[in-house]
């Protein structure tokens, strides 16, 4: 018989209007004839959300809007109306998406109690004086984080999940006394005698962040602890180095302080490199009492999320999270560098206002045409890549996905040392005009329709499709079924998802993402 039932899809041509289409369903059990099949008893953990990241470059693009326009674009990401984003990420100091850069909410030297720290560089404001395209001088990042939390709380739908991450400890604390060095290409150590200090750093950002009315949810000791060879602020802090800072001072510290609710998360960095963190974390009985799971970075494939060592992590601590903190458009529209051999290839153009460049193999990354597993990154399609990421990650165990910086001016920034990204919402600030890439409408899609609490269970699928179709499956709290499908291929494709004595037929669009909800096994 035949049944009409939600099936959401978008597609390049068809991102604002979500169109309404018929299945198919029998309760004939063809195993053999399915595409895939939803295994409603093998649950691969429980979702926990998707989200965007705030940002000091964030706070100074909106800073560059009208009050009405700011406030759409966080409804529209932010807001039930809108994606709904349940997580985000923020920094703690400055980071590469700061404007400028460079500075620490701790800066005198050796206050290892952290008695002078201070919000003040994330309220301070941006001044027109410098910035010819401010509106709002007193917007900043503090200014930012509370709209999103205000906008949250005023919601039925309230659950918001913010993790929070360094990419350096405050200057005096590191072995180069400084943010980071390209001279020396190192973001240098955290000095011993300045683990506790450091911990008590991080104390402080949570403990000021929660008298403003705004709860972390989670925090990782550093971002991308491998370093980046001194490009922007970093430190290096080897597994066994991080290990000690969470086992002996994070984790303790933060009980102490009444804070044993938020997570810690070890790593934040590339997924396939993983695993000797994760060793040597969970291989420390004190760490391992800490440490609430992995935070993990996409940068190490532009097509892959790796499954089999998603696999593995699972296996190995089943226990622990596997979550997604940081993934993006990376190094847009910059010029090749020395080890490029497409250096034509390389450079991307022609993003802003153009959806076909979202929806087609355009974007390169840091490692396109170079000796760096070269098979991993080639050309990509922007949508495939976040789409894939989140619905095969999701088969094998990821339970969140936060994208990189929410909002960025037309050219992927501001960033401070000129390390351009895309992002879901991006703006002409010489003429106000908003653009929402398609990114914002795959995040949208798939974040209205994968909640925290859902239950993520396994799909798997035919060999025929396995590299170009890629579907995942949740079970809502009212016993149906919610299926996201990725279709890379330049045709429409029928499709058979078997979920429990029935069969689903439908036809996916080419090159599109689609959710089919309200099913029933």
């Amino acid at each position: 018989m035949k049944m009409k039932k939600t099936f959401t899809t978008i597609a390049l041509g068809a991102v604002v209007s979500f169109v309404l289409v018929s299945c198919k369903e029998t309760t004939a059990v063809e195993v053999d004839s399915a595409t895939a099949v939803v295994n409603t008893d093998e649950c691969r953990g429980v979702f926990d959300g998707i989200g965007s990241s705030l940002t000091e470059s964030s706070a100074y693009v909106l800073a560059c809007l009208p009050e009405d326009v700011k406030n759409k674009i966080l409804e529209d990401c932010f807001g039930e109306s809108g994606a709904n984003f349940s997580m985000s990420r923020t920094h703690i100091g400055a980071c590469d998406f700061s404007v400028e850069g460079k500075y620490s909410l701790a800066p005198i030297a050796d206050d290892t109690l952290m008695e002078y720290f201070s919000l003040k560089e994330d309220k301070v404001g941006l001044p027109k004086l410098r910035y010819p395209n401010i509106i709002n001088e007193h917007y900043d990042l503090y200014n930012l984080m509370k709209d999103v939390a205000n906008l949250k709380n005023s919601q039925a739908d309230n659950t918001f999940k913010m993790v929070a991450c360094a990419w350096t400890p405050p200057a005096w604390m590191k072995d180069i006394n400084d943010y980071y060095s390209r001279e020396m290409r190192t973001g240098g150590r955290l000095l011993p005698q300045y683990y506790q200090a450091y911990a008590n750093y991080i104390l402080k950002f949570i403990q000021a962040y929660d008298a403003e009315g705004f709860r972390m949810w989670a925090i990782s000791p550093a971002n991308e602890p491998q370093g980046n060879d001194g490009s922007w602020e970093s430190v290096h802090i080897s597994p066994a180095e991080e290990a000690v800072l969470i086992g002996k001072h994070i984790g303790p510290t933060l009980e102490n302080a009444g804070y044993s609710d938020v997570k810690i998360l070890g790593f934040d960095q590339n997924v396939f490199e993983v695993a000797p963190y994760a060793a040597t974390i969970y291989g420390d009985s004190l760490a391992n009492k800490y440490t609430s799971g992995m935070a993990l970075h996409w940068y190490g494939s532009t097509e892959t999320p790796f499954p089999d060592v998603l696999d593995s992590l699972h296996s190995s601590y089943p226990d622990k999270a596997i979550l997604h903190t940081e993934g993006c458009i990376d190094n847009l529209g910059l010029p090749a560098w020395d080890g490029v051999r497409d250096p034509k290839g390389f450079k991307e153009c022609c993003w802003f206002k153009n959806d076909a460049f979202w929806w087609y193999p355009n974007a390169t990354d840091w490692a396109y045409s170079t000796n760096f597993w070269t098979d991993l990154h080639p050309k990509y399609a922007s949508v495939h890549r976040y789409a894939r990421f989140i619905i095969e990650g999701m088969n094998h165990y990821l339970t969140s996905f936060i994208d990189w910086n929410v909002v960025l001016d037309k050219d992927g920034g501001p960033n401070h040392v000129g390390n351009f990204t895309g992002a879901p919402v991006m703006v002409d600030l010489e003429t106000k005009e908003v653009y929402y890439t398609p990114i914002y409408y795959v995040l949208r899609l798939l974040s209205r329709n994968l909640r925290p609490g859902d239950k993520i269970v396994y799909v798997s699928q035919a060999e025929q499709f396995k590299d170009n179709v890629f579907i995942s499956a949740v079970e809502k709290s009212d016993g149906t079924y919610t299926v996201c499908v990725l279709n890379t291929l330049p045709d429409n494709v029928d499709i058979k998802v078997k979920l429990g004595g029935r069969l689903y037929e439908f036809t996916l669009n080419k090159n599109s993402v689609s959710v089919l909800k309200r099913l029933r096994k």
